[in-house]
């Protein structure tokens, strides 16, 4: 029998269709899971869609050869020098069609109700036009940053530093509700250099012709920037942050974010930590996944931390470890503090009570994840948002004292030119963090209340579960596809092992997609 109309009007639609599209760099796809990850948990549905290597789940070759790459190039990560990444940005543009071919007959055979990707992904925003689906861009970096950007762009800031006598000049940005001050280098602006235009643009205008933005930030963390960016941007603004807090209570997820997901890592780091006899008393030191320290830095970093007294966690990677002496002074090192080659669990490192301070580049991913767990900062930024993002955490939060990064950026690639910062700046900022005294201890007592706020604001009831149930039902769609149990989302490998993906690869072989369950 025929349902009668009222048992039809009863049945509730079923849930979103969310696509998710990643850039193709670690610190923009890890929070992306995480997204992703809390969409399916509520009862969304989700899928990723990325290059084979950042799945590591099959192995599909990447059209390098096309676009001018080495071979084995598809991601950020492995870039060594600039005209990798402007040449990995052209490659990337050529997934629209591979994309739209996937859109257009997904598997199960449903429109999606929502393309989410990141600000770095412009050119989904023609593919989305054609095939009429909303789209979202996601804005890795905080509000803060993102208003100073937009000011900067309709107010002709960057023309105004271009033209400055030295990088020392500063300039006001305007329409901001706090004074903040750049100077040439340290002005607002990701592909805003020689070589980018094309892309700048791109992102922009798809910026511009977008549905809305997803940050990942809270409202108690930035209310007024978020209020002026909504303004600014003159589109809705979901805050659903920290997204690091997803991962609350699951240890296997928690080791797994990043490139070499290892829970075997994570306890022993944590074994030695355990060792710690006092609270707040170690320094995290970890620099990201994109900036590589030459010998000369590594040393005055090391040297710095000796100097300071303080325990240690210091987080290098295999290739700045690869100089013979180099790796044996760390070796040295090691009976003072702890050294972690290669990946580290940083949120076990940051969620632990020995932990008291983190000497970070300035990634937003990286501050957040100390603000949600109530650490304060030591700031050493070194490209694109991360100086805008040191004023926002020093300036305006008061959880932040800087290393003293005064010159030009230094450069993600290990760049020869790039200013070295001196050992006796890395020791007073170390000690500045984690000493004693007044000001220490407000900024430690900020720092928690600040950690408190944000896991107020992923629970039930604040302000970033109710964005996102705002979020999720903007998009709840009509139609006759069974409803989806409640799913997770862990790093690719572990998505891998526990069988709860679907993978669809294209064929033409550039792409693969990931269904969450």
């Amino acid at each position: 029998m025929a349902p009668t109309e009222d048992a039809a009007a009863a049945t509730p639609p079923p849930p979103p269709h969310f696509i998710i599209v990643p850039f193709v760099a670690q610190g923009h796809t890890i929070p992306m899971v995480d997204l992703a990850r809390l969409l399916a948990s509520r009862g969304a549905r989700v899928s990723l869609v990325t290059t084979p290597l950042a799945l590591d789940i099959v192995e599909l070759p990447f059209p390098t050869d096309v676009a001018g790459l080495p071979p084995g190039i598809e991601h950020v990560d492995q870039v060594t020098n600039h005209n990798h990444c402007v040449l990995l940005f052209a490659a990337l543009r050529r997934l629209a069609g591979p994309l739209e071919a996937y859109l257009r007959s997904p598997p199960p055979p449903r429109r999606p109700s929502c393309l989410v990707s990141d600000w770095c992904n412009g050119w989904t925003a023609a593919v989305s036009a054609r095939l009429g689906i909303p789209r979202l861009f996601f804005q890795r970096p905080p509000c803060f940053y993102s208003l100073c950007d937009i000011n900067a762009v309709d107010h002709g800031l960057h023309e105004q530093t271009a033209a400055a006598r030295d990088d020392t000049e500063k300039f006001v940005v305007p329409g901001m509700p706090v004074r903040v001050e750049v100077t040439r280098a340290t002005a607002p602006g990701f592909l805003n250099l020689p070589g980018w235009e094309s892309q700048w643009a791109e992102s922009m205008d798809a910026m511009r012709t977008s549905d809305g933005a997803v940050v990942n930030t809270f409202f108690d963390l930035e209310a007024q920037f978020l209020a002026c960016y909504e303004a600014a941007l003159g589109k809705p603004v979901w805050t659903l942050g920290p997204f690091c807090l997803a991962n609350r209570g699951d240890a296997e997820a928690t080791a797994s974010r990043g490139n070499a997901p290892d829970v075997a890592r994570q306890r022993a780091v944590t074994a030695w930590l355990d060792t710690i006899d006092t609270d707040d008393s170690v320094v995290l030191v970890s620099f990201g996944s994109l900036v590589r320290k030459l010998p000369k830095q590594m040393f005055e970093v090391g040297h710095g931390l000796e100097d300071s007294g303080v325990p240690f966690v210091w987080v290098v990677k295999e290739s700045e470890a690869a100089a013979p002496e180099v790796a044996e002074w760390l070796a040295a090192l090691e009976g003072r503090g702890l050294v972690v080659r290669g990946w580290a669990p940083q949120l076990a490192v940051l969620s632990h009570c020995a932990v008291g301070g983190f000497v970070t580049h300035c990634g937003w991913n990286s501050l957040l994840e100390a603000i949600a767990h109530g650490v304060p900062v030591a700031t050493w930024p070194h490209f694109a948002d991360q100086f805008l993002n040191e004023r926002l955490v020093v300036d305006v939060l008061g959880v932040g004292v800087p290393v003293g990064v005064a010159e030009a950026p230094v450069m993600m690639l290990g760049d020869e030119s790039a200013p070295v910062v001196a050992r006796e700046d890395v020791a007073r900022a170390v000690v500045a963090l984690m000493g004693d005294g007044e000001e220490v201890g407000e900024r430690r007592r900020k720092a928690k209340e600040y950690g408190e706020r944000a896991h107020r604001a992923m629970e039930k009831g604040g302000s970033s579960y109710e964005s996102l149930t705002q979020l999720i039902e903007s998009f709840r769609q009509s139609g006759g596809e069974k409803k989806v149990k409640d799913g997770t989302v862990h790093a690719w490998s572990a998505l891998k092992e526990q069988k709860k993906i679907d993978c669809y690869c294209n064929g033409s072989r550039m792409f693969c997609v990931i269904n969450v369950r």
